[in-house]
């Protein structure tokens, strides 16, 4: 199971889009302009084409500036995390119901950095049943798609297993999950959680959309059945 974090299992509302002014300024200086667009890209897709935007050429030097600068952002601000963030209703439910199904392995496909992941995580008790270390974040790709290879091949070899496509299910809230689910022949279920509507998610390609994480057996059932 590879789950999205924002507006799947967490709503951070705009804080951490806020970061980005803070961040922007000290990793290279200059006062942000252009904000950046989220909606299930990857940290580099957004940081490479909000350094363009704003005049500066993404060089390798410069996004890792800027990512150790998000990530310096994101620990100054774990202290608010509970008074103006939020777990999504049926979010630990749902982790917790699945670690208990032997066979079944839980990490992250998102467009987060990993520290910034276990941040928001962590402020909310939801780490305890992913594991962190076989999934796939932000870094590694512009391509959202790109992630779900990346994740399923750290827990084969970590599980010593092979796991086919069918036996992938990729959750989270938009069409750009749907569409990384697609491209490997995972499953994609969407929750309507986000920006994006039921329909929107159905027309993407979903192959179940659920109104939220609230009913777990729903859950349970579209993943397991």
């Amino acid at each position: 199971m590879l789950w999205d974090i924002d507006h799947t299992l967490v709503d951070f509302a705009e804080l951490g889009a806020a970061w980005y002014a803070t961040a922007f300024t000290a990793a290279t200086g200059a006062n942000l302009r252009v904000y950046p667009v989220f909606g299930g890209r990857t940290e580099l897709a957004t940081t490479t084409e909000l350094l363009t935007a704003n005049g500066f050429d993404a060089d390798e030097e410069t996004i890792q500036a800027l990512f150790k600068a998000l990530v310096a952002e994101s620990e100054r601000a774990m202290h608010r995390f509970a008074a103006e963030a939020r777990a999504l209703p049926g979010a630990i439910e749902a982790l917790t119901a699945f670690a208990g199904h032997g066979g079944v392995v839980q990490t992250l496909v998102t467009g987060n950095l990993p520290e910034i992941s276990r941040h928001k995580l962590a402020a909310f008790g939801l780490l305890e049943h992913l594991d962190l270390e076989i999934g796939g974040y932000g870094t590694l790709s512009v391509h959202r798609p790109d992630l779900v290879p990346h994740a399923v091949a750290l827990a084969a070899a970590k599980h010593g297993t092979r796991f086919d496509n069918d036996a992938v299910v990729v959750i989270g809230d938009t069409p750009n999950d749907v569409r990384a689910a697609l491209d490997h022949g995972a499953v994609a279920i969407a929750v309507a959680t986000g920006r994006f509507t039921a329909e929107e998610l159905r027309a993407a390609g979903a192959h179940t959309v659920l109104p939220d994480l609230a009913d777990t057996d729903a859950v349970r059932r579209v993943v397991l059945g």
